[in-house]
């Protein structure tokens, strides 16, 4: 059985917006200080240490943060630990020593004895401190870069460039409900009968197409842009799923599997992230480059009312996600080539689009920068995401260990930058919309032609 969080899903079920790493922190806007500004380093925990800069005390949450650093308990415990440690070790090996000589012993061993008690209560305190420690410090968000805009909201993020011109219609146009049901191509009814609100099922042509435009994706990444395609689990632990966000903030927006530690991927990027985890990686080994097609399992926690209608929100869909791990030097211009791998797809399909840089308020938790590719839908009459592509610097790396060796013998954290390329369910929603015909029928777009068999038209059977 799935659930999400503590609670199953139903239909009513509440959503959050998909397709993007939105694990939003949203108690304030990520603090203009927090950028390198700064020269004080207030902060040695690994989880913080940055290699950009990263200032604790630039933080929203900063002043709560550095009392748990500071925490007067932690210390003493740990020092009061060390010592206890040290002493016994000592007295220990004073033991042997007399034990060796064969002499009386005993008067040690009893005063050995007698520390056993409180390491051992000292070690307990120390660990359940420590404990919580890390748990707070896992849901302080990441920092953003120097050019990421200042902002609250979606209305305060950057239009960075356009491509393509919407187009013009000389009838009625048709949202992607109406064109789907009218080419007997997407079925919500035989969906709802089957599992529930937010599914759909696609049919003969329109479920073609799907299929064909997810092996477009994978065909353009792999031969032309250097990614190494990769099948992953559709599943991952509690531990793997705290990578990417935060699980204790987040887990609301997973399916859970119940009387297991597993959840149900929300995107690809769960699993191929962990790929690094716990590992020293060969400096020549970088940038790693990997690309998955995969379903995708969103519980939508959060967005109850938004977007009830059609395939734009919903709780299964799938997704080409594409990932680099790479070294810090390189991390900012790879991000950028990542964000026209994505963008060369609605290329190549003819879909106009814009390309956003988020605002520091509607930057998600774990990333430092972000760009939203938006695609033009003639049947909203707006621009809507249909990939998000992020730069998460060392957040990520330093949540699951991933390391390299660099040309000196240091041990450094990697990047990580991940985006969708793209969502295969939207990309089918811009296509049957921007390419429908007054006559009910939708053109195919030439890039796809050649995974449909040659088909150049979808119409009613």
């Amino acid at each position: 059985m799935v659930s999400t969080g503590a609670a199953s899903v139903s239909d009513e079920t509440p959503a959050c917006r998909p397709y993007a790493n939105r694990r939003r922190f949203t108690a304030a806007p990520h603090h203009p200080l927090g950028r390198g500004e700064d020269p004080h380093r207030l902060i040695a925990t690994p989880l913080f240490r940055g290699t950009s800069g990263v200032h604790l005390h630039a933080h929203p949450r900063a002043k709560e943060a550095r009392a748990w650093l500071a925490n007067p308990i932690a210390r003493k415990l740990q020092l009061r630990t060390e010592e206890l440690q040290a002493k016994s070790n000592a007295l220990s090996r004073q033991v042997g020593i007399l034990k060796g000589k064969g002499e009386d012993a005993s008067a040690v061993l009893a005063e050995v004895g007698g520390l056993g008690g409180e390491l051992k209560a000292n070690e307990q305190a120390l660990a359940a401190v420590q404990e919580r420690q890390t748990a707070f410090l896992r849901v302080i968000p990441n920092i953003p870069r120097a050019e990421v805009p200042e902002g609250k909201s979606s209305d305060e993020n950057a239009e960075v460039r356009r491509w393509g011109t919407p187009r013009t219609f000389d009838f009625p146009v048709k949202d992607h409900v109406d064109i789907g049901a009218a080419l007997g191509g997407i079925d919500f009814e035989t969906a709802a009968k089957i599992a529930g609100a937010r599914f759909y099922v696609l049919k003969g042509g329109i479920a073609r197409l799907h299929r064909a435009i997810g092996q477009l994706m994978l065909q353009v990444h792999t031969e032309e842009h250097g990614y190494t395609e990769v099948y992953v689990p559709y599943m991952v632990s509690s531990r793997a799923a705290d990578v990417p966000s935060s699980l204790a903030k987040f887990k609301d927006d997973l399916f859970k599997i119940e009387g297991r530690d597993l959840y149900l991927i929300p995107t690809a990027e769960y699993p191929v992230t962990n790929f690094v985890a716990d590992t020293i990686l060969d400096a020549k080994s970088l940038p790693l480059k990997y690309t998955a097609h995969s379903p995708c399992f969103r519980s939508e926690a959060g967005s109850y009312g938004k977007d009830t209608r059609g395939m734009i929100r919903v709780h299964q869909f799938d997704k080409v996600e594409i990932v680099r791990i790479v070294r810090p030097e390189a991390s900012a211009e790879q991000h950028e080539e990542l964000v026209r791998n994505a963008e060369a797809i609605l290329q190549r399909l003819e879909l106009p689009y814009r390309t956003m840089l988020l605002c520091t308020g509607d930057t998600g938790f774990a990333s430092a920068k972000t760009y939203d590719l938006e695609v033009w839908l003639p049947g909203q009459d707006a621009y809507r995401e249909i990939s998000s592509c992020s730069n998460f610097e060392a957040f990520q790396a330093r949540r699951m260990q991933a390391r390299f060796r660099d040309e000196q013998g240091k041990v450094v954290p990697v990047h990580t930058i991940n985006g969708s390329g793209l969502a295969i369910g939207r990309t089918l929603v811009a296509i049957l919309e921007n390419c429908q015909n007054a006559d009910g029928s939708v053109t195919v777009p030439k890039a796809l032609v050649p995974y449909m068999g040659g088909v150049t038209r979808l119409e009613k059977a």
